[in-house]
């Protein structure tokens, strides 16, 4: 604004769509704009005289102290970050911070600060729908092959840890290729879905169920001996039992289940290949069992 009268540096700021707040070094607010009002939803009186350091959520204050500082030894160049602020009424607002030092003046303005503050809410919904996409399956939604792998790794180096044991489940639908051929892809796809919502009504909070393609499901299991696993196993095979009817068509689902397990304090490194594979041996096995 170094090239506008005083006058219009005040409308620019009275009137900018974004936030903006002149601050001491320290982060004390003594100047804020409407825009900025309003997001916090706080009177200009409220805010001025207030530290803005109480407004930023806890968990984000030492980060943006560590800004402060880093501003304070290089202060020719603007600061940026993230962070998130409390409201009024107590919800929180995600916002990027851009902070410029501004020198004391020969006409008595004291060294001060100059942040935009702008609300990226929309930016940071779009963003984990991205992250959840990237994760999940698009059908059934449940975690993908690397959502599912980043799991059991969890699962296993907790097991080091803490020497507790984990089992991973490995699930095949029986003939599933024929639901597709008798009724077509659309009817496959519905059984797939409804096939995922019982898996998840069988699963404890500590579990993690995946879709690694076609109809081929996972279930990583933290602190799980193979009993508990059988007994998850046999709950599924409970609630897959009962015929799937989607308008006017009834389909039947089998499955074909295997269970792998690493002992408590297994090296996860080892136990991550050998557990899933010998989950698929156990479930391929179980499979042509059941086609003799």
């Amino acid at each position: 604004m170094g090239g506008l009268s005083p006058a219009d540096q005040g409308s620019a700021f009275r009137n900018a769509p974004t936030g903006m707040a002149v601050t001491t070094t320290d982060g004390v607010l003594t100047g804020v704009n409407p825009a900025l009002s309003s997001l916090l939803g706080r009177s200009p009186a409220e805010l001025h005289g207030r530290s803005l350091f109480d407004l930023i959520h806890p968990d984000d204050v030492a980060a943006v102290q560590e800004t402060r500082r880093g501003l304070q030894a290089e202060p020719s160049r603007p600061a940026r970050y993230e962070c998130r602020l409390l409201r009024a009424n107590g919800s929180i607002v995600p916002v990027q911070v851009i902070t410029s030092w501004v020198e004391a003046t020969p006409h008595g303005d004291p060294t001060h600060l100059i942040k935009v503050i702008e609300d990226i809410t929309e930016r940071k919904a779009l963003e984990a729908e991205l992250r959840h996409q990237a994760l999940h399956d698009p059908l059934t939604d449940l975690p993908n092959r690397v959502l599912f792998g980043d799991r059991l790794r969890h699962a296993l180096d907790r097991g080091r840890r803490e020497h507790t044991p984990t089992c991973v489940l490995a699930i095949d639908l029986d003939d599933f290729k024929a639901v597709n051929d008798a009724h077509g892809h659309t009817v496959g796809d519905r059984v797939l879905i409804a096939f995922a919502e019982r898996l998840r009504s069988v699963l404890r909070a500590s579990d993690t169920a995946a879709r690694l393609g076609g109809d081929e499901f996972m279930v990583a299991c933290e602190n799980t001996e193979p009993a508990d696993a059988e007994l998850l196993a046999g709950r599924l095979r409970t609630a897959a039992a009962e015929p799937l009817v989607l308008d006017q068509i009834t389909v039947s689902v089998g499955l074909s289940i295997g269970i792998g397990y690493a002992a408590g304090g297994t090296d996860p490194q080892a136990a991550y290949e050998r557990v899933i594979r010998e989950a698929d041996q156990a479930m391929y096995a179980e499979k042509t069992q059941r086609r003799q």
